[in-house]
């Protein structure tokens, strides 16, 4: 299988446009809470223009000053260059080439981390410039949609500091999702461990009761997902835990285990009833090949801005499926990096669902007003977006009150 990056699939010649400019715009809510590990609460928007007056938006879910800062910084030598000016001057056509040049230029600062997620950004943004000057979705240039429709999961966010208002949250936002139409929805469950919510310590017996508690309230017939945001150290304990989840009957536990252990991945994937999940945080292709060789993970969980953009994330898709593994890609943000995610899913056959923040029941604000896209939601499916480029829209309001940087 060719695992090369995929290359904007057009009809005719290849419009000659040229990248004039790249900003950055870090957005932070003026209510966010350092105590929550929600990063929805801040996003970083990077814009790049063209001499033909064709403007292109990407975000990657990373810190987003320091996004800003790879991108602008200059560069001080030929291994360490500045990521705008290696793409000023460049066609956003040749996706392939700008991104081989970004990261053979900026190696020494970051083939890995947050250089990567950077470089998805601007990617992301390129793609949604060669959809606009050519009239055509993201998933048409990307060689085609599979399918007519992708299925979204509702990601369920917790409330309030004890136990009881954590359970009876989240069951609220199951009820509520489950209201909208959704067919599967995802729950976190993390009360202890080093991401725990509002620095909770809740016993293991306390999260196979919040794990029922959602079960209950919405039957049997949604598809339940669990997200534990690396809770244990080694396989033995989580197996010791998740081993009663089975009778709740999830798609998969995700993030059970930090994402460099990988010999106790092996490990768990091996003896777990329940299909692990994991790859929202790791960056390029050679990252996953280790977690999907190595680990043994069940599903791969590549975030499009943070794996390196679009066509990285293809080429973790044709890993996956060339290993028989489906893919589930993780989405944290806002409506711009839904909607890229959405078009690779559409490609992607094997992609059993996309991560999804409904805006009707997300606490977060740049979620519900940073950007308008395209996706519709009917009967608990998204169909096939029809708009150019990514079909993305910023709300130039929002993007002025919630600029800081």
């Amino acid at each position: 299988m060719d695992f090369s990056r995929p290359r904007p699939q057009i009809a005719g010649p290849v419009p000659q446009l040229k990248v004039t400019d790249i900003t950055c715009r870090v957005l932070l809510a003026p209510d966010y809470d350092i105590s929550m590990t929600s990063s929805a609460q801040d996003s970083v928007v990077v814009i790049v223009e063209t001499d033909a007056g064709i403007t292109g938006i990407g975000e990657t879910d990373a810190n987003p000053w320091t996004v800003k800062a790879c991108i602008e910084a200059p560069g001080t030598h030929t291994m360490g260059l500045s990521l705008r000016d290696m793409v000023i001057g460049s066609n956003p056509f040749d996706i392939p080439e700008i991104w081989e040049r970004m990261y053979l230029g900026s190696a020494m600062n970051g083939r890995r981390g947050m250089v990567i997620h950077a470089i998805g950004a601007i990617e992301m943004a390129l793609w949604d410039i060669c959809g606009k000057a050519v009239g055509r979705p993201v998933h048409q240039l990307l060689g085609g949609a599979k399918r007519d429709y992708i299925i979204p999961y509702a990601s369920l966010q917790p409330n309030g500091s004890s136990f009881a208002e954590y359970r009876d949250a989240l069951v609220q936002s199951a009820l509520d999702a489950k209201a909208l139409g959704f067919r599967a929805m995802k729950t976190e469950v993390t009360m202890n461990g080093p991401y725990a919510h509002c620095g909770m310590k809740e016993p293991y017996e306390r999260h196979t009761e919040v794990v029922a508690a959602v079960r209950k309230a919405i039957g049997p017939d949604i598809e339940l997902m669990v997200d534990v945001q690396y809770l244990w150290e080694d396989a033995d304990t989580c197996l010791s835990v998740i081993q009663d989840w089975a009778e709740f009957n999830p798609y998969f536990v995700e993030t059970p285990l930090w994402p460099d252990n990988i010999e106790e991945h092996a490990k768990l994937s091996e003896k777990s009833p329940i299909r692990i999940a994991s790859g929202e945080w790791l960056s390029t292709r050679f990252e996953f090949r280790e977690l999907m060789d190595r680990g043994h993970v069940n599903v791969a969980q590549p975030d499009v801005g943070r794996v390196g953009g679009i066509g990285e994330a293809k080429v973790v898709c044709d890993m996956a499926a060339e290993r028989g593994l489906p893919i589930v890609p993780h989405c944290w943000k806002t409506g711009i990096s839904i909607s890229a995610t959405a078009h690779l899913a559409f490609v992607v056959p094997h992609c059993a669902f996309i991560e999804y923040l409904p805006p009707a029941i997300c606490v977060e604000r740049l979620r519900r007003e940073l950007a308008t896209e395209e996706l519709a939601f009917e009967d608990g499916l998204i169909p096939l977006p029809t708009k150019p480029g990514l079909g993305v829209e910023l709300n130039e309001e929002a993007v002025a009150a919630y600029t800081v940087a």
